[in-house]
């Protein structure tokens, strides 16, 4: 019997390091050698011109991934090894602080609109309820509960492969807004892309919606 059939996966799983590396070859050399350790000053300008990134960690309950966005250089840059982001209030689930609390890893990913090229970092996290930091971070006159601090131990920029291949800037492939009721599209749809009583939808996606819509 197939060792992956065995321990309960299906027979052509990929099941370890050795066959994975036998598939794919070995890694484009750029890929290893823009992996540093410290901010650059052109990994530092991307940072401080990004809008958005999307925030990972992990804890007992899982893994969580989140979105996070304020106008560019929302993200400090404090030194080489070092950034610091606010935690602005939101729907109080508090999910990355929860996994911050047990597991201090956390992963970064920036984007710019309209640049194809992304930014990663991985390092470890704290939270910080300094009245003094907290205050540093006030917008519109809101100050944030907490202010996460990482402490950064790779940083490196992703290949823009994916966003071309999506198209997530392309004008031509973003779904109108125009004739919602708050709620965007897609958030009134469940799992087999129904539409949920009580969320309306712009007429003028359906066919946008359709082309996306999977076959099964």
């Amino acid at each position: 019997m197939d060792q992956s059939a065995a321990n309960g996966g299906q027979p052509h799983d990929v099941t370890s390091i050795e066959q994975l590396e036998s598939l794919y070859g070995e890694a484009v050399p750029l890929s290893i050698t823009k992996e540093l350790d410290v901010i650059s000053d052109d990994y530092g300008a991307y940072i401080e011109a990004a809008p958005f990134m999307v925030v990972a960690t992990s804890g007992p309950g899982g893994l969580d991934c989140s979105p996070r966005g304020d106008p560019p250089g929302f993200v400090r840059i404090v030194d080489k090894k070092t950034v610091m982001f606010a935690d602005r209030r939101g729907n109080n689930r508090l999910d990355t602080l929860r996994n911050i609390v047990a597991d201090p890893r956390i992963a970064l990913l920036f984007l710019i609109p309209g640049i194809e090229v992304t930014m990663r970092i991985n390092g470890r996290a704290r939270i910080s309820m300094d009245p003094d930091l907290r205050a540093s971070f006030e917008m519109q006159g809101k100050v944030p509960a907490t202010v996460i601090i990482v402490t950064v131990e790779s940083i490196y920029t992703q290949c823009p492969k994916a966003l071309v291949r999506s198209k997530i800037w392309d004008p031509e492939s973003q779904i109108p807004k125009s004739g919602q009721d708050g709620a965007g599209p897609l958030q009134g749809r469940d799992r087999g892309g129904e539409v949920r009583p009580g969320i309306s939808r712009a007429p003028e996606t359906d066919h946008v919606l359709r082309r996306r819509r999977p076959r099964v």
